[in-house]
């Protein structure tokens, strides 16, 4: 479908607002084993993660994995449109952004309980076209406690053009405190697909990137960027961090190189990762 299709498709706000409120709710246990591939996908020390150790901000993701046959996949890898989801008639399906609380931490060994459900469905109307947003909201409990409350805005747009403008470079930045180096391999994004049982093609069918959505190269998953901002802040924190709020700017991709800047603020820290030019990726905030 071309761009101009995608602008032409009727988004049926009412009947997309339906889906506000349907409930999906899952259990896990936060197994060591799995935390241990994701600190040797990012060169951390696996001793580290041992039963009873505190789970890293936004690893949560690595659990509550949905699996469905190939049947009930869309043309994107990810799970068909129309199930938990509303079936929002536009090509492209990415991460928006999303909103976190830590209440308590989620410990290693543990069996959590989630709970999720449709928070809000919207329309709005880009430079490239209809944009629609679904929020969704993860509340994850720990002994029959509150841990983590999470939205996640799910974004739905048109293909992107290529050759398209890039989002100008901000110039209200504040000046980083601290900054490092990060830049993508496809082992990388191999490794963090596998970890998440996330199917979405962008991160390694690079004939579907360029064809179909409209990339010239696969794209580095947003969650990813998310978890290493987050990761960052911690570091810098002298406590826990209780918030995090991240948004894309917009998509990075495999060989474009990011920096990660953070910028000391009251109780927390202003991040974000910028591109070779200057241009932003991902902005976040962080409190402690």
């Amino acid at each position: 479908m071309s761009t101009q299709e995608q602008n032409d498709v009727n988004i049926d706000l009412d009947h997309l607002r339906t889906w506000i409120g349907k409930v999906t709710e899952a259990e896990d246990i936060i197994s060591v084993r799995h935390a241990r591939l994701m600190a040797a996908s990012l060169g951390l020390p696996q001793s580290d993660f041992v039963a009873g150790a505190q789970l890293p901000p936004l690893w949560h993701w690595l659990y509550f994995l949905e699996g469905l046959p190939p049947s009930e996949l869309g043309r994107d890898g990810h799970p068909a449109r129309g199930g938990f989801l509303p079936p929002v008639p536009l090509a492209n399906r990415m991460w928006a952004g999303g909103n976190l609380e830590f209440l308590q931490p989620l410990l290693l060994g543990s069996t959590v309980r989630k709970r999720s459900y449709v928070k809000s469905v919207d329309h709005k109307q880009g430079r490239s076209g209809h944009l629609v947003f679904v929020t969704v909201r993860h509340e994850l409990y720990y002994c029959g406690e509150l841990a983590v409350v999470e939205d996640h805005d799910i974004v739905y747009k048109p293909p992107t053009r290529p050759g398209a403008a890039r989002p100008t470079v901000p110039v209200d930045l504040p000046k980083p405190t601290h900054s490092e180096t990060f830049e993508a391999t496809s082992t990388l994004l191999f490794r963090y697909s596998a970890l998440t049982f996330n199917g979405h093609r962008i991160h390694y069918d690079q004939d579907y990137c360029r064809e179909v959505e409209g990339y010239s190269n696969l794209v580095v998953h947003g969650p990813l960027q998310a978890t290493l901002l987050a990761a960052l802040a911690q570091r810098l924190a002298p406590t826990p961090i209780k918030h995090f709020r991240y948004r894309g700017v917009q998509p990075n991709l495999l060989g474009t190189p990011l920096v990660f800047h953070a910028s000391q603020q009251e109780q927390g820290f202003s991040l974000w990762s910028a591109m070779p030019d200057g241009a932003q990726s991902m902005q976040a905030e962080a409190n402690y």
